[in-house]
């Protein structure tokens, strides 16, 4: 389709280009290096027999630069013009010239989509076709993709799917090349919808395009537990989006074609239906009833589960700790200074908890210092451990010492942790396993001579922490237990808020720990008439620990967030949520925008209060013993990531207290919960593999109250239009940026 667009578009006068492009090629060729100028253009059009140029002609360019505002360059652009040359032909010039930069410039204006391919949903089996047609000179090609991945013979103008499967279900895009640059089509969303055990014939005779439900939703009935999974289809062009309801109230988080709950609850009974709609016309599903039974009997034989295993205690602690008289002690994040036995947790009482249960095999893991607390003289007498077998303890050091972590790039990493995870999953005993682990530790240079893994053993059989464990039955307790660890991982529900300035933004929330929450927003809807419009969360209640200044960041990693980074949405803001355990109401926050009109100086603001209720860990109400705050944090205007694109200067942290609170309630500018640490000493520098790491002991990096250790994968993950457009663009345009 390029070769018959050559002529015409090739045959376009030079002098047909807009003003602003000529000046701008112009401005190009006047302050171009040696060899590409506007005098080696003039050389080359003569030299080809393009243009006849004269001398007095030159010359009458060169007397350009004498006036204000004269332009050698522009004034040969207006002689080649009025002697017949084409657009073609320049670009032939200047590619003799290699002077890529004017190529560029002339081929993005010249370069128009004229026609884009539209999002659709259609049946499996039907003839589908995408379109994208564009004008440009000297020529255009098209390059058909799929995400990523170049289609092959898609360098047509109509992408034909005959007959299309679910397997071609996705997103697409068209590329348009011209000599030397490109642009892209918008992205088209293809749901390709197979209803099993049906013909097409209940759809011959509706109208081409026209929306129409082809999945109905199904009745369910399930028990407490269970997993509820709704589902509806449609069809049609635009593209159909979806809303849930339950019991005539739209779901937050309804707006897909499948509706899930990981595990019910009786307050998910009720009727569902779903709307399904475009920009044209709407259709609602059949409305069908979820019925949730409670459980009558925990101790029913089916749920019983056998293994010729008992269970296995674990417990594996980073952070600081320390050992008086024989004993271990973890101490929290959140104790008095000084602190003593009193306000720590004593491992070897955690060890009596476990042989109560009467467990096969108990393994510490203790990435912690060992040094003495010499505030604390406090000799507990303890009751006896049991004599026991299959007793493992791994301590991150030796007696007296201290344990180190390895921090780079804001994210650490305990030594012990370093080598143990490389080996965790390894099928070995235990005691061998640690073993191997030690003999690593001790070929890091780092910790030579300062740390050391001590184990301690009593194992009677091979025990490896990859054999198989299982509870001997699925007791009332056991059963609870579980439930209250599935409530602490609930995550709210993603939603969507409508502004009245037509502003639509995503509101997405992620798990990092059972305590720790990211929020990222986007904006996903923007009316023309808005120039500019940003949007970030604010109003925080005290309880919890978010610092203003590193609230709504471009990336995780400036939250202070490392380990959930790679799984989150990309092109969002972020902000972390820690100390969820100290929540006692539901999480409220507010969603701020502030949104410009072209050619008007005043930013306008529109906020809206959210209510997420209590998510994660903080159902479980762990908040007793924590002093109640009632004055709220402000991730404020002064320092969102917006304001400081705008300002200079660093701007000091501004505080909202709201009309409720009484000034003397506010305790001042809020700092992260930070404990004071005894003896710190500066942190010692180091490099490993050539890379500048700092080591620090475990007693040093208390003062940072992130925590820092296992991986959480978060729940709500989104794979909207919006985010693979960003996503794939990206991808897509690094070929052609590698390009001579």
């Amino acid at each position: 389709m390029g070769e018959p667009g050559r002529g015409a578009a090739g045959a376009l006068p030079l002098r047909r280009l807009a003003q602003p492009l000529l000046r701008r090629l112009s401005e190009l060729l006047d302050r171009a290096v040696p060899g590409r100028g506007w005098r080696d253009l003039a050389q080359r059009a003569g030299s080809r027999g393009t243009v006849r140029l004269s001398p007095s002609d030159l010359e009458q360019c060169s007397l350009k630069v004498l006036e204000p505002e004269g332009s050698p360059s522009q004034s040969l652009l207006k002689l080649l013009g009025d002697r017949g040359c084409t657009v073609a032909e320049l670009v032939e010039l200047l590619q003799g010239l290699e002077h890529t930069e004017a190529l560029q410039c002339l081929s993005l204006a010249g370069i128009k989509i004229v026609v884009q391919p539209d999002s659709q949903a259609v049946l499996a089996g039907q003839v589908v076709k995408l379109c994208c047609w564009a004008t440009g000179h000297p020529f255009v090609r098209y390059q058909w993709f799929k995400q990523e991945k170049e289609i092959p013979h898609g360098t047509s103008p109509e992408l034909v799917l005959n007959p299309v499967n679910v397997n071609d279900s996705g997103f697409y895009i068209c590329r348009v090349n011209s000599e030397s640059s490109f642009v892209f089509s918008r992205w088209a969303r293809l749901e390709v919808c197979d209803v099993q055990g049906a013909s097409h014939e209940g759809f011959i005779g509706l109208p081409e395009n026209k929306l129409h439900i082809c999945i109905q939703p199904q009745l369910q009935n399930l028990t407490v537990g269970d997993a509820l999974v709704l589902e509806c289809g449609a069809v049609g062009n635009p593209i159909p989006h979806y809303q849930w309801f339950r019991n005539g109230f739209p779901l937050a988080n309804g707006s897909k074609n499948i509706y899930t709950v990981t595990s019910v609850d009786v307050e998910h009974q009720g009727t569902y239906w779903c709307r399904v709609f475009n920009d044209r016309e709407d259709q609602d599903s059949e409305k069908i009833e979820v019925i949730i039974e409670e459980l009558s009997d925990l101790q029913e034989p089916d749920l019983l589960e056998r293994s010729n295993h008992r269970p296995v205690g674990l417990l594996y602690y980073a952070g600081h700790g320390y050992e008086n008289y024989g004993n271990s002690f973890m101490v929290p994040v959140d104790v008095p200074n000084p602190y003593r036995s009193a306000n720590c947790l004593c491992v070897q009482n955690i060890l009596k908890l476990m042989q109560a249960k009467e467990t096969g095999l108990n393994v510490f893991l203790l990435d912690m210092c060992r040094k003495r607390n010499e505030y604390d003289d406090t000799i507990l007498i303890l009751d006896a451990l049991k004599v026991t077998a299959n007793i493992v303890f791994g301590y991150a050091t030796c007696q007296g010492a201290e344990a180190f972590e390895i921090q780079q790039s804001g994210l650490a990493n305990g030594i012990f942790m370093k080598f143990l995870k490389d080996r965790l999953l390894e099928d070995k005993k235990i005691t061998v396993l640690l073993d191997e682990v030690a003999e690593d530790m001790g070929k890091c240079h780092l910790t030579k001579g300062k740390q050391a893994l001590e184990i301690r053993s009593s194992l009677s059989e091979k025990r490896a922490l990859t054999d198989p464990i299982q509870q001997t039955a699925s007791s009332a307790e056991s059963l609870a237990r579980n439930l209250q660890w599935a409530k602490a991982h609930e995550l709210p529900e993603s939603m969507y808020l409508e502004f009245k300035c037509g502003v639509q933004i995503q509101l997405g929330f992620a798990a990092e720990f059972s305590n720790v929450m990211i929020i990222y927003t986007r904006i996903v809807k923007k009316p023309p008439e808005i120039a500019v419009c940003r949007a970030y969360v604010t109003d925080f209640a005290l309880d919890l620990d978010v610092d203003p200044k590193e609230a709504n960041k471009g990336t995780p990693e400036e939250t202070g967030s490392y380990l959930v980074s790679k799984d989150l949405p990309k092109h969002c803001l972020y902000t972390r949520l820690s100390s969820l355990q100290k929540l006692r109401e539901h999480l409220i926050f507010t969603v701020c925008l502030h949104y410009e009109y072209p050619g008007i100086e005043d930013t306008m603001d529109e906020r809206k209060e959210v209510n997420v209720g209590k998510p994660l860990i903080a159902k479980l109400g762990l908040h007793h013993g924590f002093k109640t705050k009632n004055c709220l944090q402000t991730c404020c205007v002064a320092n969102n990531p917006f304001h400081n694109q705008m300002e200079s200067s660093p701007v000091a942290s501004q505080y909202y207290i709201p009309s409720h609170c009484q000034p003397n309630s506010c305790p001042g500018v809020y700092h992260p919960n930070r404990m004071c640490a005894g003896n710190i000493r500066q942190l010692e520098a180091c490099s490993c593999s050539g890379t500048s790491r700092i080591l620090a002991t475990r007693h040093e990096v208390q003062n940072d109250s992130r925590p820092v250790g296992k991986s959480n994968v978060p729940v709500e993950t989104t794979d909207d239009t919006v985010e693979l457009e960003f996503l794939l663009s990206n991808s897509l345009r690094f070929p052609e940026q590698q390009q001579p």
